[in-house]
């Protein structure tokens, strides 16, 4: 790839022709502005959003996503069918296992941090009020997740 000896960060026109490169020999790739990141419906703004970059979490495969909790909100305890791989791309993640939902006594998880969430295992994780910037954590695993509540009666989004 060619490179603009003007400038270290490369011009959107040389990009595109890159990109187009790219795709000829396989790779795809997407720049940060362009990701999609979406809302839950059901969700209020501000709380959680994900972006999926490669699979489906409902159709059987590989999967790659990205998700992003603001503080103040973490999930309630839940469990999936298939291990999943984490890892924190910025900000700090809170973490903690078990039925019984405890925010005070979750593990902070810094940006670089590895995490592996066993299937079938109850979990629990977002950002804490009072954190300075959001969590974006990027997650794989094979699909279908089949994500279950501990507590079905209660909603998956907590605010804290």
């Amino acid at each position: 790839m060619e490179q603009n000896n003007e400038s270290p960060i490369m011009g959107r026109a040389a990009i595109e022709a890159a990109a187009g490169r790219l795709l000829l020999c396989g790779t795809e790739y997407s720049l940060p502005d362009a990701i999609q990141w979406e809302k839950p419906p059901q969700f209020p703004d501000n709380t959680f959003e994900n972006a999926v970059l490669a699979g489906s979490t409902t159709e059987p495969g590989t999967y790659l996503i990205l998700v992003r909790w603001h503080p103040g909100y973490m999930s309630a305890p839940h469990t999936y069918a298939t291990d999943r791989i984490c890892v924190v791309v910025s900000g700090t993640w809170w973490i903690n296992c078990g039925e019984a939902f405890d925010p005070n006594n979750c593990i902070p998880v810094p940006a670089g941090s590895f995490v592996r969430r066993a299937a079938r295992t109850p979990h629990y994780d977002g950002v804490i009020a009072g954190a300075k910037e959001p969590a974006v954590v990027a997650i794989c695993g094979l699909a279908p997740i089949d994500m279950r509540l501990e507590d079905p009666s209660q909603p998956i989004l907590r605010k804290i």
